[in-house]
């Protein structure tokens, strides 16, 4: 018997003799091998073997692994023969055999057969159904073979076909959760050894409690010798579990906790879930203290449990010296709460913030300053008022803060009431002839200014009076601090040169004045000392005066009728003390009251001159005079010692109809060349009307610093 091996990956089989036929008593064997991962395929291009019942005489055999694929004979395939035909036969694996055999006799001349076979690439990922060998989760066929991978949280193993997951460091430290078996409920992954840990405080105790049913590989006979779950929970050890039935409730009676999960590389479960619970020694129930609560409220407290206590509305918890809106306890592992529940005590908001040049009266009896008492603010009347107007009504609430339904927590302020002298003025009918003794307190504004250069030899003293605005600003006009210099410059005398009098009524008695230092000098940038235009300015003082019936701010034009100026025939006062000279010393003015027309202070009632009549009067007479628009006139056709009794810079007030508030109308700022009092020699006076936005710019326009009477219509 002749025998051929055939290791090409393609290749020619024919039988003896082909094209001819083929000789008698013949047997001829082809041994076809591939490489692994390849399997082979035979067809036929010609077949011609003598026909015999069940192919006895001559025949082609193809074998594989020891199994018979097929027998041919004859031309056609008959009910007891078969010939291969157009059919390609294929080998399960990478070997097939070939035998042809002819008997000893012919009786017709047979020309055998032509074969060709070729390797074919086997697709394991699609034939694999032995479970020994598939891929767990992915098969990639490639030409000769094929290869595994897994899914995404999943690693190869070392068999290169299972799928296992790296979970040996999985710690749950909550009081509670769920641990399961990776994948669930879908199988979980084979060759695996997971360990979950769960990791409590001393003082815990962890329970766990399996699902109704698990499902996990096991064997009929042998205890859980494949797939199973180990617990280990201090010295204590459970299981190992497996099958279905559930372990159920486990009481560890530990705070830490190992779970064990062993998986071989067989086999399809789904695997086990279970909850795990902790608790601890129980505290007492808590009582919520007197006007408070507790929360949670529940029926047992164990280990770090925590209860924060709060109070009603209007109530504080009190722990110790210390108040505040909650307090927070927490059950210990021995079972005690770590404090005592604090008691609740009624918000106090204590005793409430001074309001400057105000009162506080307490409604409650007691002076109580507890939640829902009540205070009410006010101002010294009549010489502040509350600024913004409101009740001044506030109520302790229940955070222990005095709240006004209208401020909320801030608090009003007081005011100075301006132009509502205490001790009124004189009407303005009736024409008073000559100067009259002012009654104390009838022009609480007026204020003396001393300038006093004791720098200068011979020394420099002056005076002039002024307008005193609010607590710390005086208007006055600008001649009055200017510094007295040969040239025309306008600088103001050092502020540390300037001494500032209010209240005073009789020069003689100085010590009855409330006197200031200056803390700055604003002179107006566009004071012209040729023609006096824009003759004003303003004095801060250092330190801000109190009022009362002798000190009081006068008004600045308001309202829209102040704002058009003074009109013309309309009567004003002008006070002072009628000192003339510029030069007279300031001992002079205040002790010895020298040279001056009085020593108590004098007023007049002037009226205002028509603009155009004033114009005339000055520019008709020798001089350069001008009489701007930031100007006014006041006083008599003819004239009158009453004309110039009022000091430079001291107000020219009138008072508003409307609200019987006194207006600062004028400074008092130059008069003629003839002799005080003569014929047509009218008072000028600056126009503050002009100057009101001026002074706000300066002084600071945050509600305005002087305020009318409320109650007053305008």
């Amino acid at each position: 018997m002749d025998a051929v091996d055939l290791t090409d990956m393609f290749g020619e089989i024919q039988s003896p003799n082909f094209p001819d036929s083929y000789p008698s008593d013949s047997e001829v064997t082809w041994n076809i091998s591939v490489p692994d991962g390849f399997r082979i395929k035979l067809y036929f291009m010609h077949f011609d073997l003598e026909s015999s019942y069940l192919c006895e005489y001559d025949y082609l055999k193809i074998e594989a692994e020891d199994q018979v694929l097929a027998t041919f004979c004859g031309r056609e395939t008959t009910d007891t023969e078969q010939a291969p035909g157009q059919q390609a036969i294929l080998s399960p694996g990478s070997y097939m055999g070939l035998t042809f055999r002819s008997d000893f006799s012919n009786e017709e001349r047979f020309t055998g057969f032509e074969a060709h076979y070729t390797a074919v690439d086997v697709d394991e990922c699609l034939e694999k159904s032995d479970e020994e060998l598939a891929c767990d989760h992915y098969c990639h066929n490639y030409i000769g073979g094929y290869y595994c991978s897994c899914r995404f949280g999943y690693i190869l193993h070392s068999d290169n076909r299972t799928c296992k997951v790296e979970c040996s460091d999985n710690l749950f430290t909550q009081r509670s959760g769920v641990i399961t078996s990776a994948d669930f409920p879908n199988p979980y992954p084979k060759s695996s050894d997971c360990l979950y840990r769960v990791e409590l405080e001393d003082g815990f105790f962890i329970t766990l409690q399996f699902e109704d049913s698990i499902d996990i590989e096991d064997h009929p006979e042998v205890s859980c010798p494949y797939d199973y779950i180990k617990i280990k929970a201090g010295p204590l050890e459970f299981g190992p579990f497996c099958g279905e039935k559930s372990p159920g409730r486990i009481e560890t009676q530990t705070n830490s906790v190992q779970i064990l999960f062993h998986s071989d590389n067989s086999g399809e479960n789904q695997g086990w879930k279970l909850s795990y619970t902790a608790t601890g020694n129980s505290c007492p129930l808590v009582q919520p203290p007197i006007n408070g609560k507790i929360d949670p409220l529940q029926a047992r407290y164990s280990f770090k449990d925590q209860v924060v206590i709060s109070c009603n509305p209007g109530y504080k918890v009190l722990k110790g010296d210390v108040e505040s809106d909650t307090f927070q306890i927490e059950c210990l592992k021995d079972g005690t709460w770590s404090n005592k529940v604090p008691i609740c005590k009624m918000a106090d908001c204590r005793a409430p913030a001074e309001l400057e040049h105000g009162f506080i009266t307490f409604t409650s009896r007691s002076n109580l300053t507890t939640y829902r008492s009540a205070i009410r603010y006010s101002c010294q009347h009549p010489y502040y008022r509350m600024a913004p107007n409101v009740t001044g009504l506030y109520t302790c609430d229940e955070n222990g803060v005095w709240r006004s339904e209208e401020l909320g927590t801030k608090l009003p302020s007081c005011r100075p009431v301006c132009g509502r002298p205490v001790r009124p003025l004189p009407g303005i009918i009736k024409r008073i002839i000559g100067g009259r003794n002012a009654e104390p307190g009838s022009f609480p504004w007026q204020a003396l200014i001393v300038v006093e250069d004791t720098s200068r030899v011979p020394n420099d003293k002056w005076f002039g009076s002024g307008a005193l605005l609010s607590d710390s600003w005086v208007l006055t006009a600008a001649h009055v601090l200017r510094s007295q210099r040969r040239d025309n410059t306008v600088i103001p005398v050092s502020k540390e040169h300037v001494t500032v009098y209010l209240g005073l009524h009789d020069v003689r008695r100085k010590t009855a004045a409330v006197n200031r230092t200056v803390e700055k000098i604003v002179l107006h940038a566009g004071f012209d000392i040729q023609n006096y235009n824009h003759d004003i300015a303003l004095v801060k003082l250092r330190e801000g005066v109190a009022m009362g019936p002798y000190v009081m701010p006068v008004c600045l034009p308001q309202f829209e009728r102040e704002l058009e100026g003074p009109h013309p025939n309309t009567l004003g006062l002008v006070a002072g003390w009628g000192i003339s000279n510029p030069n007279i010393t300031v001992d002079e003015i205040i002790s010895s009251g020298m040279r001056t027309l009085s020593d108590i202070l004098q007023y007049v009632k002037l009226p205002v001159v028509p603009h155009a009549e004033c114009k005339e009067s000055y520019e008709s007479r020798s001089g350069n005079y001008s009489v701007t628009e930031n100007m006014f006139c006041a006083g008599y056709y003819e004239g009158g010692k009453d004309t110039c009794l009022g000091d430079s810079g001291g107000a020219f007030v009138i008072q508003d109809p409307g609200t019987q508030r006194w207006v600062a109308q004028g400074l008092v700022s130059w008069g003629g060349p003839e002799e005080c009092g003569s014929k047509q020699v009218y008072g000028v006076y600056t126009k503050v009307s002009n100057y009101v936005d001026w002074v706000e710019e300066h002084v600071g326009a945050s509600g305005r610093w002087t305020l009318p009477d409320p109650q007053l219509e305008r």
